[in-house]
């Protein structure tokens, strides 16, 4: 059955990608899983932050269309295979995530994923980051209040910049993110230190600076919310561009 497991808007045919601009990709944009795989989860289950990362979708549709930001999006469900870990990585098809069993990835058959689904979004990703050249790439996901396994933990960043090796770009987006009063954490919620895949091979590994960002999802669980943050995040890439380029 054939399933294309990512989609673009703006195409570079199309003159809407300039080289050298700003282009967004995300790897947990959507929650669809195709018709030959059965999770074993509720639909409620589907709905959650473990199967997509909430509002991004949304985010991004906004910024291609509205802020000309073309973007690279996932088309299925991180649970199917989730596309921010390395291929080795345990936690590429979960059996569980944030206390909820994956029943359905119990015994899946992992090469089998890896091949139908992981290896051409990650292809077609390279193949259209080096046709277009960009200037800076942002990496869109969202993250939880609190994780359902440790509701003691709670997440006070309104938006979180992660980073690697380089971190150049990140420093002048905290500071610009801080500056429209925002709590804004600096390899937080978690440390691009520790998870970064996506941007380590497409953005580190071939020297690209990006925005790694991740905002807390009741930011942008309505669409008013999602207007909002997308014109926030394309003004502030816009100018991390202008700061990087002023050095």
């Amino acid at each position: 059955m054939n399933f294309i497991p990512y989609r673009r808007i703006g195409e570079p045919q199309s003159g809407s990608i300039k080289p050298g601009g700003i282009v967004l990709v995300s790897d947990h944009a959507s929650n669809a899983v195709p018709e030959d795989i059965e999770l074993g989860v509720s639909p409620a289950t589907m709905d959650s932050h473990i199967a997509v990362d909430i509002g991004v979708e949304g985010v991004a549709e906004r910024m291609a269309r509205r802020h000309s930001i073309p973007a690279f999006l996932a088309t299925m469900s991180r649970l199917v295979v989730d596309l921010h870990r390395e291929e080795d990585h345990s936690g590429l098809i979960p059996e569980e995530s944030d206390g909820k069993l994956i029943v359905g990835n119990i015994g899946a058959d992992r090469q089998m994923r890896i091949d139908r689904f992981y290896r051409p979004y990650h292809d077609a990703m390279e193949a259209w980051l080096d046709e277009v050249s960009p200037r800076l790439i942002i990496s869109l996901h969202s993250f939880t209040p609190s994780l359902e396994s440790k509701p003691e933990d709670q997440r006070p960043w309104e938006v979180g910049l992660l980073y690697n090796q380089n971190g150049e770009a990140a420093r002048h987006a905290i500071r610009l993110f801080a500056a429209q009063g925002l709590t804004v954490g600096d390899n937080e919620p978690y440390s691009g230190r520790e998870l970064n895949a996506t941007m380590n091979r497409h953005a580190e590994a071939k020297d690209r600076d990006y925005l790694a960002v991740e905002v807390r999802n009741d930011q942008i669980a309505t669409e008013a919310g999602q207007a909002r943050w997308a014109a926030l995040i394309a003004d502030v890439a816009q100018r991390t561009v202008m700061a990087l380029d002023a050095k």
